[in-house]
């Protein structure tokens, strides 16, 4: 069916419309030249069937169906509203909303399922929450739960997710459409709101205009949550910089993507030059410049070449091997090197180390003294994991409930022991157990 064919016809109406009030359906229809009759004329090109259609209408409509299908086509009001949400006419709708000023009929489109997204977003924009909250009075809940019902994945399994304040929350957090999250950080409510400004302020696609406005706002937290996104790039860096909060310029050295210009701005800072250490994206360059007064931090970052770490180990300083031992990018080579130490400080970190190939980790299980790093590493080979549980000391039990590697079935025994229990019940791998297995939800 296309709606442009239907124009200077006539449709036959069972029931009710769904998505349009009755008064919006007849001034769309006439908007289009299309004629509505409540009962059967020779002239009826299309019967729709709507909601709550009386009795007497529905043996009607099987009548006619039986009568005259398929020369009479028969559809359904959701395929017809839709249908119609494809011509509605933005420029004309929304400057006579403008006009008019009549909040119910805006919030009435706000609600209409069949209107396309882009004419959503700017509806939205139009709405007036009267310095109230999402959800502090009926006609801003109508509309937030409207924007939640649109967007919200799944939604048939969370039904309950619109009424409330978190179900947005959730839906920024699933969202990966910047649109989406440019148009609900424009919403009045969310300026007052922390929990929703920073997990807008952190979300990946989070448009970059949004994340200036942010940093153009007064809130100091919600700054500190930009500068620490790994896409902070050096243009929102000097705006946050030219801040001069120390919060913020603290969260700033943070950053993985640091510029140099402004890092070496904050060189008088120990403080700050630490955070910059352990997390800027190396190069020759920076690595030289920290070298010499940060080696033991620099040793933690994860940015760091063969060579780098070469250079750190050479330094024979038994903290910069320590750091080094537990560094989540440690090559192989270098890894040799530190085990050939023989240090117990420096092989405990490697045993801890997710990156310790598991011959070495099984090698290291002969020694008593190494289990509970061992118990800690969600890399230890699962039979390992399985023979700690046996073990008096409580430390290994908690590590082990807490390890997402440990066996589901260990965990279930770790369960029965009330010192541990809680740590298996925040043990995110039993979680999703429990709920795909014992429950039958989906993650």
């Amino acid at each position: 069916m296309n709606l442009k064919e239907l124009q200077n016809k006539t449709i036959l109406l069972f029931g009710k419309s769904r998505a349009f009030s009755d008064d919006e359906f007849l001034s769309q229809m006439k908007f289009h030249k299309v004629d509505v009759l409540s009962e059967y004329s020779e002239r009826v090109s299309l019967v729709v069937e709507g909601k709550m259609m009386t009795p007497y209408e529905q043996i009607k409509s099987d009548e006619l169906y039986k009568q005259y299908a398929p020369a009479l086509e028969f559809i359904s009001i959701d395929l017809f509203e839709r249908e119609m949400g494809k011509y509605i006419d933005s420029n004309t709708l929304l400057m006579s909303l403008k006009l008019s000023r009549n909040k119910e009929r805006l919030k009435s489109f706000i609600q209409n399922t069949t209107i396309s997204d882009e004419l959503f977003f700017k509806l939205l924009e139009m709405y007036s929450w009267g310095r109230e909250d999402f959800f502090e009075n009926d006609s801003n809940r109508d509309v937030s739960a409207a924007i939640i019902l649109r967007f919200y994945k799944d939604i048939e399994r969370n039904h309950n997710v619109q009424y409330a304040t978190s179900g947005l929350i959730h839906l920024i957090a699933q969202t990966d459409s910047p649109k989406l999250i440019e148009a609900i950080a424009k919403l009045e409510p969310t300026r007052s709101n922390i929990n929703i400004l920073s997990i807008i302020a952190s979300h990946p696609n989070t448009p970059k205009s949004v994340l200036e406005n942010f940093i153009k706002s007064k809130d100091a937290n919600i700054k500190r949550v930009v500068a620490m996104r790994d896409d902070c790039d050096e243009e929102l860096q000097k705006m946050l910089f030219d801040d001069a909060k120390d919060s913020v310029i603290e969260a700033l050295s943070y950053s993985k993507n640091l510029s140099l210009d402004i890092a070496t701005k904050m060189i008088e800072n120990n403080l700050y030059m630490q955070n910059i250490a352990k997390n800027i994206a190396l190069n020759e360059v920076i690595f030289k410049l920290l070298l010499a007064g940060f080696s033991q931090v620099l040793a933690l970052n994860s940015s760091l070449s063969f060579d780098m770490q070469k250079a750190l180990v050479e330094l024979n300083n038994i903290d910069i091997d320590i750091n080094l031992a537990s560094n989540s990018a440690l090559c192989s080579e270098v890894l040799e090197l530190l085990l050939k130490r023989n240090d117990t400080r420096v092989t405990l970190e490697l045993y801890k180390n997710p990156i310790t190939p598991k011959e070495i980790l099984q090698e290291g299980y002969k020694n008593e003294p190494n289990h509970y790093a061992l118990s800690q590493n969600p890399s230890t080979p699962h039979e390992i994991l399985s023979a700690l549980y046996y073990s008096a000391d409580i430390d290994i039990l908690r590590a082990l409930a807490q390890n997402e590697s440990t066996p589901i079935e260990v965990l279930y025994q770790l369960q029965l022991d009330s010192r541990v229990a809680k740590e298996v019940k925040q043990n995110p791998a039993f979680g999703k157990h429990i709920q795909i297995e014992n429950i039958g939800w989906q993650i």
